[in-house]
């Protein structure tokens, strides 16, 4: 809602600045609409369909990960997080170890989009609609499985407050196991869709 001000210039900056916004919000719905028709009609749909069974993974979110990952069979499901420099880094010396902080090496957008993800998964895992609907498009063993992952994904959380870990440092554990069972699923065979 435009405001108005008693200096001239004052409502001329602010008739600008807002003019810009609402034209980037348009823009930005503009191409949220052609990410969506992509993601339901091209190379990707099936990793698609499948990742959004996870909490946290919406539609957009998937297919950047999708897009940027590419081919999900060149990895493990222990060798992603590394690929995404989710791993610790580690300094060693004879007998000595020590862990860091994560190496950040990889595709960046792809670990800020797991890492915003995982946050989803800190509240307790009740199916929301929107997810039962994304559930009713993937195969039944993509459900399955990502129940599995959604649950196990609320228990690290869970473990990891019960260590008093700071939320951030649990936020990008919690992301390292998601960019696994993405993996997970992303592999998993098209076999019983649904149409």
């Amino acid at each position: 809602m435009p405001q108005s001000s008693a200096l001239a210039g004052t409502q001329a900056a602010f008739d600008d600045v807002y003019q810009t916004v609402v034209l980037a919000a348009a823009r930005r719905d503009r191409l949220d609409a052609a990410i969506t028709a992509m993601a339901t009609d091209s190379q990707f749909t099936p990793v698609v369909t499948r990742l959004a069974c996870l909490r946290g993974i919406s539609t957009l979110t998937v297919f950047c990960l999708a897009a940027e990952i590419g081919d999900w069979d060149r990895f493990t499901g222990a060798s992603i997080g590394a690929y995404l420099g989710l791993v610790p880094s580690e300094h060693s010396s004879g007998a000595h170890r020590s862990q860091g902080p994560i190496t950040k090496t990889g595709n960046t957008h792809a670990r800020r989009l797991l890492v915003e993800a995982a946050w989803h998964h800190r509240k307790p895992y009740r199916p929301t609609a929107i997810l039962r609907r994304r559930w009713a498009a993937a195969p039944p063993a993509a459900v399955a499985r990502a129940h599995l992952g959604n649950h196990r994904l609320h228990q690290r959380w869970s473990v990891y407050a019960e260590r008093a870990k700071r939320p951030v440092v649990a936020n990008v554990a919690v992301a390292r196991e998601l960019a696994g069972w993405c993996w997970s699923l992303a592999v998993l065979p098209q076999q019983g869709h649904r149409s």
